[in-house]
């Protein structure tokens, strides 16, 4: 390894890295990883999203990986990585769908390099290496930068050549944009709007589709509407409501596909009605919703609340039925049943006995050992609202805090 050496002299060509400098700059990778991410975030914060959402492992992956493969080329020259090559590619394909100019990744990319070149410049401290090492390392890094620019590129403008050449590519990048939350980037969707002659809507109505949804008639949609049927989770966006006019379009361009129409919500919140759509697909999978072909979020409201956070619910059932669970599985259960329907109906004893199918009498002494069990806490309205919450979740899944649990079972 190299120690000491004279400051090079202005033009004096560069050596190329010795491979050793490869073992000095290979465990610094996960530390760059950390800090470039951190620097990246605070100098550019429309990065935040990304760093934090759902593709976080996939860029750091992307990083991680330009990083080795720069740390390889120097130990083995030559060396080449068609991952790391699609992974640049997929960096510039997000800028596109996202709606950014290449200036803002460019700029990432010299700012990582910024930051590798300070952690060469202190490992060339703390070995004595020679200036015209690290001169070498900066010149060899930025050549690298350009390298990754263009890779890049590629991806960015094979998304834009799509969508130049076909509007209905336009118009999957639009809801791409719109379902992917708020902030929406309104700049970006003001000029793909106009692309592709769809006017942005002050609302709108998500429709999630069970896959596939090959027999989906895209003929028969109204012009506006956006599609993607290709995702492993297909959707619709109707602009606006769902008049009885776009019901009637709806039911002859999806054909018998099962599908869920979700809320009518400001457009800026469109990721909200989708999520709620494929929520209901879900309790419908688990037999909670029954399946017809076209099932309305808004019937189900109730339900999607109840269910939003089972394990908390479990939890709260298990805490408003506590004064029960001395009680044997059998008897606890029908306690349980008509504790649900005393509660939730306020119907008097002979009502409550016909839904449960049995005698007024036993209905009264049921409500008498349910009334020595919990006391004051019927009579408490906040108490009252918790357990008709909790008695209405667990009568949803068919099943006791217990089931639930794990325990015994009714």
């Amino acid at each position: 390894m190299p120690s000491t050496a004279q400051s090079p002299e202005p033009g004096e060509p560069l050596d190329p890295l010795p491979r050793e400098f490869a073992a000095l700059m290979r465990p610094e990778i996960p530390g760059l990883i950390k800090e470039i991410g951190v620097e990246i975030e605070r100098a550019y914060p429309v990065y935040a999203h990304l760093f934090n959402g759902p593709h976080s492992d996939a860029i750091r992956q992307g990083v991680e990986h330009a990083l080795a493969a720069f740390v390889d080329r120097v130990d083995h020259p030559g060396t080449t990585s068609t991952l790391r090559d699609e992974l640049l590619r997929q960096f510039g394909r997000v800028e596109a769908y996202e709606g950014r100019d290449l200036d803002t990744l460019q700029g990432a990319y010299r700012l990582g390099a910024r930051i590798a070149l300070r952690r060469a410049k202190s490992i060339g401290r703390t070995y004595n290496l020679s200036p015209t090492l690290i001169l070498a390392f900066a010149d060899a890094l930025f050549a690298y930068v350009d390298e990754l620019e263009t890779l890049s590129r590629e991806g960015y403008l094979a998304v834009q050549s799509r969508a130049v050449s076909d509007v209905a590519a336009l118009r999957r990048k639009l809801l791409h944009l719109v379902v992917a939350g708020p902030p929406l980037p309104r700049a970006t969707i003001a000029e793909l709007c106009q692309e592709a002659s769809w006017q942005l809507p002050a609302e709108c109505t998500l429709v999630a589709l069970r896959p596939p949804a090959g027999g989906v008639l895209q003929s028969a949609l109204d012009r506006d509407v956006l599609t993607d049927l290709s995702l492993p989770h297909p959707h619709l966006l109707v602009p606006g409501a769902l008049t009885a006019e776009r019901l009637a379009m709806l039911d002859s361009a999806l054909a018998g596909t099962p599908a869920v129409l979700g809320l009518t919500v400001p457009t800026a919140q469109a990721a909200h009605s989708l999520r709620w759509s494929r929520r209901i697909l879900q309790l419908i999978d688990d037999g909670i919703v029954p399946e017809t072909a076209v099932v309305r979020c808004e019937d189900h409201l109730t339900t999607l609340w109840l269910l939003s956070d089972p394990a908390l619910m479990t939890q709260l059932a298990q805490r408003e039925l506590a004064p029960l669970d001395g009680l044997s599985g059998t008897r606890r259960d029908r306690l349980i049943e008509t504790l649900r329907v005393h509660v939730s109906t306020r119907a008097p004893a002979e009502q409550v006995g016909e839904l449960l199918g049995v005698h007024a009498q036993t209905v009264r002494y049921r409500l008498r050992n349910l009334d020595g069990h919990f006391g004051d806490r019927l009579l408490d309205p906040d108490r009252r609202f918790a357990l008709e919450a909790a008695l209405r979740s667990l009568h949803l899944h068919g099943r006791t805090p217990k089931d639930r649990a794990g325990g015994r079972g009714g």
